[in-house]
C-alpha cells in the first residue's frame, strides 16, 4: 500500500492576514502560544496506528520555500515532507497538479488555515472513494457547500454560492482513496477551462470525479476553526485557550492574570493586567500595561498602554504614557508605535 499523503497547499499570498504575512508565511503566524501549522499537524495524530504517512507542502516562492522547510527541519525532523513551489497563483487545483508526482494512492488534502476537531481513525475502515469534512454555518457564501442526495452522499459541490439556503459548508479538508483519480479529474478540469476569477478551484475537479461515478460522503465536524483572517485568528485564539491545557503562569503580586491565557515562561510582565484570551510569546516585555483578547508574538515590548482585540507581530515595540488608553491594533513584525 502506498503511504498516505497529507497534502497542504500554503502558497497563497495571504493578503487577509497582512501585515503579519509580509514577513512570514501564514502557517507560521502565532495563535494560542504556538504556530497555526503546529495545531494543524496536531490534527493528524488520530490517523490509524501503523499507517505510513508522508506530507506534501505546496509553498510560495520566497518566504514559503525558505521559512517553512526550516521550521519543519527544526521542529519536526522526524516527519517526511516533500516540498513543491507554486510560482503562479492559479488556484487550488493547479497547486495540487504541480504535486501530482507525489499523489499515488490515498491522500488527504487540507488547507493550511483549516483547523477542526475530528478523529481520522475512521479512515482505516472507510470504503467510499472520498470524504469531505463539512459543518453547517450561518452564512456559507464565503465558502463552498455540499449538495447531499437522498442516500446521504455528496451529489455536487458549489464554490462560493450566491444564496444562503444550503448551509452545509465544506471546511477545506478532503480524503481521496486514489490520488491518481483526482489528478485525472484536474486534468479534465483544465481541458474544460473550468475557472472562477481566473483560478482553478478544487470543487470543480471534485465535481468531475462525481460525474465519473465516484462515491463521496460528508463527515460532519463539531468544531471548525479558521486562521485565514486576523479576526478569525483572534477567535481561534479564544477557543484554543479555553479548550487546551496551558500551564498557569507565576508572576509577582503586581500582575493580575485573568484566564484563559498562554504566556511563554520567558516573557517578563510587571505592574500589568493580562487576560482574558491573551497569547504572549517568548521574550515579550510587558510593563504597566493591560492586554485583553490579543496575540503578541515573540519579542514584543508593551509599556504604559492597553491593548484589546489586537495582533502584534514579532519584535514590535509599543510605548505610551497612559495605560488607560485602549488601542485596537494590527501591526507587523519589527514595527514601532509611540503614543505621545
Amino acid at each position: 500500500m502506498n503511504p498516505l499523503k497529507i497534502v497542504i497547499p500554503m502558497a497563497g499570498w495571504a493578503t487577509r492576514m497582512r501585515p503579519q504575512t509580509w514577513s512570514k508565511p501564514k502557517p507560521l503566524v502565532a495563535v494560542a502560544g504556538r504556530t497555526a501549522l503546529d495545531y494543524l499537524l496536531d490534527m493528524f495524530r488520530t490517523l490509524p496506528q501503523g499507517w505510513s504517512v508522508e506530507y506534501v507542502f505546496i509553498v510560495s516562492p520566497g518566504l514559503g520555500e525558505t521559512q517553512i522547510p526550516r521550521f519543519m527541519a527544526e521542529q519536526y525532523p522526524h516527519l517526511r515532507v516533500h516540498y513543491v513551489v507554486q510560482h503562479e497563483m492559479r488556484g487550488q487545483s493547479h497547486a495540487l497538479y504541480l504535486a501530482r508526482q507525489h499523489l499515488q494512492g490515498p491522500m488527504i488534502m487540507c488547507f493550511s488555515d483549516t483547523l477542526m476537531e475530528t478523529d481520522f481513525s475512521f479512515l482505516e475502515a472507510e470504503t467510499a472513494d472520498g470524504v469531505a469534512w463539512v459543518k453547517e454555518v450561518e452564512d456559507p457564501r464565503r465558502f463552498g457547500v455540499a449538495e447531499i442526495d437522498l442516500e446521504g452522499r455528496i451529489r455536487h459541490l458549489i464554490e462560493k454560492p450566491q444564496s444562503t439556503e444550503n448551509r452545509l459548508a465544506v471546511v477545506g479538508c478532503y480524503y481521496f482513496r486514489q490520488g491518481e483519480a483526482l489528478v485525472e479529474a484536474i486534468e479534465e478540469q483544465m481541458r474544460r477551462d473550468l475557472r472562477l476569477k481566473n483560478e482553478f478551484f478544487l470543487a470543480d475537479a471534485i465535481n468531475i470525479l462525481l460525474e465519473r461515478g465516484a462515491r463521496m460522503r460528508p463527515h460532519t465536524v463539531p468544531v471548525w476553526l479558521d486562521t485565514g483572517t486576523i479576526a478569525a485568528t483572534l477567535e481561534t485564539n479564544r477557543y484554543l485557550l479555553a479548550h487546551r491545557p496551558f500551564p498557569a503562569p507565576s508572576f509577582p503580586e503586581d500582575v493580575r492574570i485573568i484566564p484563559p491565557v498562554a504566556i511563554h515562561p520567558e516573557a517578563r510582565v510587571r505592574h500589568s493586567t493580562i487576560g482574558p484570551n491573551v497569547s504572549i510569546g517568548a521574550g515579550c516585555v510587558i510593563e504597566e500595561a493591560s492586554i485583553e483578547d490579543s496575540i503578541l508574538e515573540s519579542g514584543v515590548t508593551v509599556r504604559q498602554l492597553s491593548l484589546v482585540h489586537s495582533f502584534i507581530g514579532q519584535r514590535a515595540t509599543l510605548i505610551g504614557k497612559n495605560a488607560e488608553l485602549r488601542l485596537e491594533l494590527n501591526i507587523g513584525d519589527d514595527s514601532s508605535i509611540f503614543v505621545r
